[in-house]
Formats: structure tokens, sequence, C-alpha cells
């Protein structure tokens, strides 16, 4: 126990060094760590900074401030998606059985089917109930209830009425929510902002909280944006008309060109030839056609070869890219495409193509969500509260300090030292891993200095005892390392237990001060029974004294 072998020594340096390392760049001004390019928008570490760490603790929003919105997702939209895609299938099922309909459409929240011979709708009955089937619910199994339910109109012998189950909605709103969050998600961290909060809130609403974040309309825009893709052909010989307002056949549809002054018009076939669930990435790059930047892409395998069928079929014909009902390119086909990939052009800048970028690789809303709730958080607010526990810190160790060198002497002053040391582990550790200290994360902190003397408090009256029974000041010390670590093990496991349940079932403030805690356990076990032993064991090297002054 009191043996401390030439690897054990230099792995407790390398820890320490570690520690130290990872901690200095939150003292050194980020000028001087980093060479900051303001036109291009880039920084690169100068110095020695590029051998060593130089990245910084990630405080959170209510410590630097940022943007708190709140998006609510438009369910009545989601709702007559659904119902509308019945109506399709619907349509479609019949058919295919050959029974003809007089209408299928939406009324209310039905779909009503309307057959033009009424001893058919038995016949129609049973093909549509092959529609029907249990609910899938979010976790992917099915449930017990139907998704549909279906029904003969009593007051009309020639309709079928067909509505969504309450069962089949909630789950489909679980899966709304669902998606939305991970859409918001890869959006969110291709700004490359550092731990966002972004969590369900109530049955409707979307939280969006973003450090660092000055300007919420950017992230409402860059969130609330729609992205669905979609490519189709366009019909030349449709006139449009000079505001898009012409009559056109069916199949066609008339949308607008992007960045076009005029605003001009196209119209395309109706029909979708690709999506974007056909895109697997997206990039800025550049292309000898176009000046300037413009966003690379590349098709799915099913993609690609839809791609080149379409680019070999139709050479000499505009091929358009729609966004949002928007066109954002129209390039005609002079070649086959076949590699599965191109180019979408258009004045873009960096920061625009960086943004259409964001939008294609993150995916498409499942609805459309409306900021309900946004505010600006000041960054001043978080420096007072940074200023305030800066000083609980300071007074919470000053009072430490005082306590342990009256109570236990030179132990005492070993406590200390590998109270710092903790310390700075602690912030080597958050630096590392890339964690986020929030206001209750300095909480954490505090609560793991108060734990760490604990540990040491345990030691030193194991020791007490010991020399109290008469033992050398070496079989005591020993003693009292041995019979303390069981007790001291016991609490800051279970301790340490509490802080990964929060971490894995909390959100915001309650992970931040669990990711404090977490660490500050590991640390503190690590500084209480190595680090202070390590020094009372050179004291005891060192002084040799005949009676431990304890």
């Amino acid at each position: 126990m009191l043996y401390f072998g030439r690897w054990k020594l230099l792995a407790i340096f390398v820890v320490i060094l570690a520690g130290v390392l990872y901690s200095l760049p939150n003292f050194v001004p980020e000028d001087v760590r980093y060479e900051i390019d303001e036109a291009a928008g880039t920084s690169e570490p100068r110095g020695i900074w590029r051998f060593i760490p130089s990245s910084t603790v990630n405080l959170g929003l209510d410590l630097q401030g940022g943007s708190h919105i709140a998006f609510q997702v438009d369910m009545d939209e989601v709702r007559t998606a659904q119902l509308e895609g019945l109506a399709a299938d619907a349509r479609q099922t019949l058919r295919n059985e050959q029974l003809l309909p007089r209408s299928v459409a939406v009324i209310g929240e039905e779909v009503v089917v309307l057959l033009i011979r009424e001893e058919q709708r038995d016949q129609a009955f049973e093909s549509l109930r092959q529609l029907n089937g249990p609910v899938t619910t979010v976790s992917g199994q099915p449930g017990l209830a139907q998704m549909y339910d279906m029904r003969r109109d009593p007051d009309d012998p020639g309709a079928i009425r067909i509505g969504v189950t309450d069962e089949q909605f909630e789950a489909i709103k679980e899966r709304t929510l669902r998606q939305s969050i991970t859409v918001i998600r890869r959006r969110i961290d291709g700004l490359g902002t550092t731990d966002p909060t972004i969590a369900r809130s109530g049955d409707d609403r979307i939280l969006v909280q973003v450090p660092g974040a000055e300007d919420p309309q950017q992230i409402i825009d860059l969130v609330g944006t729609q992205a669905a893709l979609s490519f189709h052909l366009v019909d030349n010989t449709v006139d449009p008309g000079p505001n898009g307002q012409a009559r056109v056949p069916p199949g066609r549809t008339i949308y607008p060109v992007a960045n076009t002054q005029p605003v001009q018009y196209l119209a395309v076939e109706t029909r979708q030839l690709l999506t974007g669930e056909n895109l697997t990435s997206a990039n800025v790059t550049t292309h000898p056609s176009y000046t300037g930047p413009v966003v690379g892409f590349r098709l799915d395998t099913q993609g690609a070869l839809v791609f080149g069928d379409i680019t070999t079929n139709n050479r000499g014909r505009q091929f358009a890219i729609v966004l949002d009902d928007e066109i954002i390119t129209a390039p005609r086909i002079n070649e086959p495409i076949l590699g599965g990939s191109g180019v979408i052009g258009g004045g873009y800048t960096y920061d625009t193509a960086s943004q259409l970028v964001i939008l294609l690789n993150a995916g498409a809303l499942p609805a459309t969500l409306t900021p309900v709730e946004q505010y600006t958080i000041s960054a001043s607010l978080g420096r007072d509260q940074i200023e305030s526990g800066k000083l609980a810190i300071m007074i919470g160790f000053a009072a430490v300090i005082v306590f342990m060198v009256v109570a236990y002497g030179v132990f005492g002053v070993f406590s200390v030292t590998a109270l710092l040391v903790n310390v700075v582990l602690i912030l080597g550790g958050l630096s590392g891993l890339g964690m986020t200290l929030t206001l209750p994360g300095i909480a954490g902190i505090i609560l793991t200095i108060g734990m760490a003397v604990d540990a040491n408090v345990l030691i030193f009256e194991r020791i007490r005892e010991e020399v109290q029974h008469g033992r050398t000041p070496a079989n005591a010390l020993q003693a009292g390392y041995e019979r303390a670590l069981a007790a001291i093990l016991d609490a800051n496991i279970t301790t340490f237990i509490a802080a990964a349940v929060l971490f894995m079932l909390g959100a915001g403030p309650v992970r931040g001060f669990a990711v404090t805690l977490g660490i500050g356990i590991v640390t503190s076990v690590f500084t209480a029974f190595v680090f202070s032993r390590l020094l009372a064991v050179l004291w005891l090297r060192g002084f040799k004294p005949k009676q431990l002054p304890i």
C-alpha cells in the first residue's frame, strides 16, 4: 500500500500532466491560441498550441448566452397528409379491382368513397379492408388497435367512410415528433454549435436551445425550412403566364424560379421522378460551368439508376430541382449522367451554399414547424453567473483549507494539494471530453470538492485511530488507507450510479450537473486515495517522523 513502483509513479505523473495540459487553454486568451481569419471565418492553432490541446470548456446556454426557441409542430397538417395518402391508396386499390368510384375525397376527418353502382359496395368494402392493419408503434412492433375505422354509411347505400383511429394518429404523432427532433439536431449540428438542447415539450412542441447563437432568426430560418427536395422534368410547351397563374393541364404544376428578378416561372411535370430520400450526401464544391460555389450531390443506387435513365431518355430537355415549392435550378440535359451525382448551381455564396448543404444532408421535416416562443439570453447574465460560481468555489476552497489544516496539520496540507489537483483534473476532463459546463455543473464541482474532502477525512480519522492504538507511523498510514478504501468506494460508486442515471434520463441543466459530478467522483477518488497517499509516503520517507502529527 505504501510502495509506489516506477510505472505507478509514471502513470500518476502522466494523469496529472494530462489534466494540466487540457485545463491550461482555459486560462489563455483565444487570440493567443488561434490564428483567426475573420474574412474566411476560419481559425487555426498557432505556435505550441498545434502540438498540445487547445480546446476549452464549452459553456452552456445559462453561462454564455444564446437562443431559446419553442417550435410547434402542425399536427393538423400531419392528419391531413395521412388522410390524403389514405384517399390515394383507396383510389388505387379500387382501380386495381376495376371498381371505379364516383369520387374518393377527404371530407372533414374521414375519407368518403362514393361508388357509381351501389351493389358493388360490399365488394369494394372487402377490397379496401386490405389497407387496414394493426397500428405500428414507435418501437416498430404491431399494436392491438387497427389503423383505420372502416364502415358502410347507413344513410347512403353507395358510400364507405374511412377514418384514422386515435391510436394510429397517436403513433403517427409520436413518429413525427421524433423524426422532427432528429432532423433539427442534424441541422443544428451542421452549424458547428456545441451541445444544443433539442427536446420535446408537451404534446406538440419542440424546444431548441443553442448556446452562443445570438440571432434566433438564423436558427428559425434553418430549422423551420421544410427542405422537401424533388426532381421534375420541365414542360416547355406549357406557358406559365407572366405571374405563374396560367391554367395548366392535369399533371402539370407551375413553380417560381429562385433568384430571378422579375420572378420567372416554369411548368413542370407534377410527378416526382426523384425525391430527397434518394439523396445520400451533399457538399459545397465548384464546377467549371458555374461561377462561384455550387452544391454537389450524390444519389443512392436506386436514385442513380433512375437519374441515369432520365438523363439518357430526355436529352435536350430541362430538368428542374425543386426545393420547398421553388425551382432552385433547371439545367438542360446535354448528355447522360450515369454516376449518380450532379451539382446545383445558381449564384450561391459560400454561406448560402453551406446552408443548403446542411438542409439537404439533414433531410426534410415531416411537418411544418412554427416558432411560438423565442428569446435571446444575454451573455452578460452568463458572466454574472460565472463570477458568482467562481466566488462560491473560492469561498468553499478557503473554508476547506482552513478546516483541513487546523484539524489535520501537515496531512491537511496534503489534502488541500490533492484538492487543487482534483479541480485541475475536472477542468481538464471537461475540456478533453468536449463536455459542456452549465450553472448546475458548477454546483456539481462544488459538491465534488466536499466529497473529496470527505474521503480524506475518512482516511485521516482511520490513521488517527491507528496512531492512538500505538502503531508505528508507517503501519498507521498503511492501515488507515487500507481500511478507509471500502467505505470510500461504496459511497462514490453509489453516487456515480446516481450521476449516470441523471445523465441518461435528464436533459439540459440536469445533465450538466451529472457530467461534472460524474467526472468529479472519478478524479476525487484518484486524488484522495492515490495522489494524497503519494504525498504522505514521500513526506514519511523524507522526514522519517517517530510519531504522526495528526
